[in-house]
């Protein structure tokens, strides 16, 4: 049976990506700042994720899924503090989780990683310069490690997800002044007159994470309902 890291798993895409894994035998980790989780890590801190990964034991597949949005408001509005601790969940952890994990993998020479990048990494979003930037450091930090790994049986991909009906969207939905026109204005930039639900995303993350994936690697795969055309 292989095993699987899913950080961020009790909430959103990563949670939904638990399940589906499951359902497929995969016995799945998640680590998450939440009680629910198997294990409690806060991907900002070292220590956690080394003291998890050592408990855990040999992982055959690492879902990177924990990240935050970080603030919404332009660039000279951004607070230094905020745009840091974006980057130190969204890249700075997706290293850390990787370091922890993969010279196991290297070891047993098979292994699959996936990060959850965004669109935003591709194409920028206004008023979310903190996000924008962290996700297209994550979109480069894939390309750089599945060139390391080319060789040794891993493959490192991301996935770039448009706007997705999850509760971190929802929070950004009911923070807005309108939030009913807010939800409108979401959905009015989808082509396909709809947001993405975690079901959308959730079968390609799981090939990404099999081993029919095996002449996959170093992409960044768009899931965005038509957006960039």
């Amino acid at each position: 049976m292989k095993r699987a890291i899913i950080t961020g798993g009790e909430s959103g895409l990563g949670a939904a990506c638990a399940e589906r894994l499951r359902a497929d035998g995969i016995d799945v980790i998640t680590f998450d700042v939440s009680p629910d989780a198997d294990y409690r890590v806060d991907v900002t801190d070292a220590a956690s994720i080394t003291a998890a990964v050592a408990a855990v034991g040999p992982v055959d597949i690492l879902i990177n899924s924990a990240g935050v949005v970080g603030p919404n408001v332009p660039l000279i509005d951004t607070d230094p503090a905020a745009w840091e601790r974006t980057f130190d969940i969204n890249v700075h952890g997706t290293f850390r989780v990787i370091h922890a994990v993969a010279p196991g993998m290297v070891k047993r020479g098979w292994g699959r990683i996936v990060n959850i990048a965004s669109m935003a990494g591709k194409d920028g979003n206004p008023n979310m310069a903190a996000y924008s930037a962290s996700k297209a450091a994550v979109i480069g930090l894939t390309k750089a490690i599945a060139a390391d790994f080319v060789r040794q049986g891993i493959r490192c991909n991301a996935v770039c997800p448009g706007t997705v009906d999850t509760p971190s969207l929802r929070g950004r939905i009911a923070a807005a002044a309108d939030p009913a026109q807010a939800e409108r204005d979401f959905i009015a930039r989808q082509p396909m007159g709809r947001l993405a639900v975690v079901d959308d995303i959730t079968p390609l993350l799981v090939y990404l994470a099999s081993d029919e994936s095996r002449f996959v690697t170093g992409q960044a795969l768009s899931v965005d309902g038509g957006v960039t055309i």
